[in-house]
């Protein structure tokens, strides 16, 4: 949040009342104004829920408090900047915005014609790219906890780092009930690794116990092979088992029909060709097995095999015994299905899994939004999911793109707003418009709005325009993606700003560069008569390459034509090719597009013309010539009467009658000598 000072008794937001003691607020397209009331008492808050008419609530809207001391009377007045979406000025999270884009567009931009299983394929792995991402930005985050030195800003990065870990948990088991859809078996070996992914990681404890000198003597050991049982990592576990078995000569018998049970255990594969009832069959079997040794007391003996053999039996006091190892109630519920139910059926996760959460809590604590959402999801609830995400998440960035690939997924096509747009485009145009608020993320905006068919243009021509022009490269850039999607609104008015602000500076040719690409006639003309303005003060003109280079924009405005053409005359001047010039500068006074103030001007650069040694002028433009003096002199013109009394006109005046009486006198005597001859 951002503070702003200012001077009482500025009143900021409307309608605020001077006389109470209360904190008024007013939202704008990405932030929100606060400010305390002139003479209430200072302090307050802005929290989750609290919004003008039509808002709805942002997600993740922390509290914002107002800081302030003092019990009222006058007080100098404040105002707080909030922003509604903080996440996008956090710059470790520059990586998520910007590589997610390039990911969202490649999914725009996916062959359609990609059908059943390949289809599948590319939105399963799209989807994976997106979560590898989260991880790569939870990672950066997590290092930058570590070389964080102030308490602050490491708490900060440890709380993004906890969101960014919640928001790749969600994901990843969208991933496997939405988007992959795993069938019954292969559910159960997604939801596995999902565990063992987010769950718990025990390689920490696992190197502390091997790399001791008698393993199976530390006091860890036991908890390690439990987390691995647990996880329906058989493997390790027996390795383990073997250590046991090395070091104690007594259970190496305990130990051999312990590691033969967990070899035994039938789990699902993705290669193998079996049915779903062979593999029910199997493990009812095994399920048997397991169950004789313990009620023979095979495992008597030794309490720590005994509890995994009644793990292994799916035995749900067993297992919730080993809570402390589990952490969280989806560990729990994948333990207990990996046990007791491993070919469920995805329509039967439900069940599972509120009885799991319930039997997990125990009524100790109460579901936290992360439960809820979760349970959402076991529940096929996806716009549940969606819905939750929006109020507990920090930003808009997850359940944009989550809906997006579940949109493509072809699972959210019969649900529409009511105001409209399908939930898909609401929470893209959300997503984009808080984009815009940053000051160079907004050029992501840009294509997220492109990709909403119903109202991505009209979000983009009002946001657009909102853009600061800080600097020439940005008003192009601007520029160029308006002309592109042909916003010719746009274009004209950001081309207008340019050119005001390139006139305030006095750079005249770049203000007539974006008049001309602005097609104003109006404000070209007046840039034009600020170059013949200069022209007539300083004797040459400024920016020569842009007005040789004019060709067909000059015909945007009369002025501006006649300050290209009144260019080509001095050019053909210096060229001495002085017969065009002659021809080209009484055109531009006959035709009348040359401004009547500059006609002084343009009768005097004739007068080396009149007065070259070789004749220039035939009598006919002699007589052009003298018309246009003598309109301009006796106050004919159409636009401006000539002000007789100021003397260096006058003497300008007595030079053009003298040159242009010499010139017809020369001129006669040459076309009656050549008519003699």
């Amino acid at each position: 949040m951002e503070e702003l000072d200012t001077e009482p008794p500025l009143m900021v937001v409307p309608g605020a009342d001077p006389s109470s003691r209360q904190l008024c607020f007013a939202w704008g397209p990405a932030e929100v104004l606060v400010c305390e009331t002139l003479f209430g008492r200072r302090g307050g808050s802005l929290s989750r829920g609290e919004a003008g008419p039509g808002r709805a609530v942002l997600p993740g809207a922390l509290t914002r408090c107002v800081a302030g001391s003092g019990e009222g009377g006058p007080s100098s007045s404040r105002v707080f900047v909030v922003r509604r979406d903080q996440d996008i000025y956090i710059q470790t999270l520059r990586k998520l915005f910007n590589e997610s884009h390039g990911i969202f567009i490649g999914l725009q931009r996916s062959e359609e014609e990609l059908a059943g299983r390949s289809r599948k394929a590319q939105l399963v792995q799209v989807s994976k790219n997106y979560r590898s991402v989260i991880r790569a930005c939870m990672e950066d985050m997590h290092q930058a906890a570590i070389s964080a030195r102030d308490p602050a800003l490491h708490n900060q990065y440890l709380t993004q780092v906890s969101i960014l870990s919640a928001m790749e948990l969600i994901w990843n088991l969208c991933e496997i009930l939405f988007v992959e859809a795993a069938g019954a078996g292969l559910l159960l070996l997604r939801l596995l690794d999902w565990v063992r992914l987010h769950v718990c990681d025990v390689d920490s404890m696992v190197r502390e116990v091997l790399s001791s000198e008698n393993p199976s003597k530390h006091e860890l050991f036991w908890k390690v092979v439990d987390v691995f049982v647990l996880q329906g990592r058989m493997d390790e576990a027996r390795h383990l088992l073997s250590k046991e078995a090395s070091a104690n000569p007594m259970s190496v018998n305990m130990c051999k029909i312990l590691d033969d049970l967990m070899k035994k255990m039938p789990v699902p594969s993705l290669g193998n060709t079996q049915t779903l009832t062979e593999m029910e069959l199997k493990w009812q079997h095994w399920h048997e097995e397991c169950q004789r040794c313990l009620q023979e007391g095979t495992f008597a003996s030794n309490s720590h095999m005994e509890s995994i053999c009644k793990i292994l039996l799916g035995d749900e006091d067993a297992i919730l015994e080993k809570k402390e190892l589990m952490t969280t109630w989806y560990h729990f519920l994948v333990t207990r299905l990996l046990y007791s139910h491993p070919t469920v059926k995805p329509m039967e996760l439900q069940f599972y899994a509120q009885s799991s959460m319930d039997l997990f809590l125990g009524g100790e604590s109460s579901p936290e939004p992360l439960d809820t959402i979760l349970i959402a999801a076991f529940e096929f609830e996806m716009h549940q999911v969606i819905k939750e995400c929006s109020i507990v998440l920090s930003n808009w960035w997850f359940v944009a793109h989550l809906t997006d690939l579940l949109d493509h997924c072809k699972l959210l096509q019969s649900h529409n707003l009511c105001f409209g747009s399908n939930m898909r485009e609401s929470l893209l145009l959300e997503y984009a418009s808080g984009l815009f608020s940053h000051h160079s993320l907004w050029q992501l905006g840009v294509d997220y709005f492109d990709h909403c068919p119903e109202y991505g243009r009209a979000y983009l021509e009002l946001h657009i325009e909102r853009i600061p022009l800080n600097t020439e490269q940005k008003a192009l850039k601007v520029l160029r993606i308006c002309e592109q999607r042909q916003m010719h609104e746009q274009v004209r008015s950001i081309c207008k700003i340019m050119a005001m602000k390139a006139l305030r500076n006095n750079r005249l040719g770049s203000a007539l560069s974006w008049s001309i690409r602005a097609k104003d006639a109006a404000f070209a003309t007046l840039i034009s008569d600020r170059f013949l303005k200069d022209y007539c003060e300083r004797g040459c003109f400024s920016d020569l390459d842009l007005i040789d280079n004019l060709g067909p924009s000059m015909l945007l405005s009369d002025r501006l034509t006649f300050l290209g053409k009144y260019r080509e005359f001095h050019r053909l001047y210096g060229e001495e090719r002085f017969s065009e010039a002659a021809k080209l500068l009484l055109m531009l006074m006959t035709a009348h597009i040359a401004p009547c103030s500059f006609w002084m001007t343009l009768l005097t650069d004739a007068l080396p013309l009149l007065e070259h040694k070789e004749v220039i002028f035939s009598v006919e433009q002699t007589y052009e010539l003298m018309r246009c003096l003598e309109d301009l002199t006796a106050g004919k013109s159409d636009k401006q009467k000539f002000q007789g009394d100021n003397d260096d006109e006058n003497i300008k005046v007595e030079m053009l009658r003298l040159a242009l009486a010499r010139n017809l006198a020369r001129v006669i005597v040459k076309e009656g000598t050549l008519e003699g001859s």
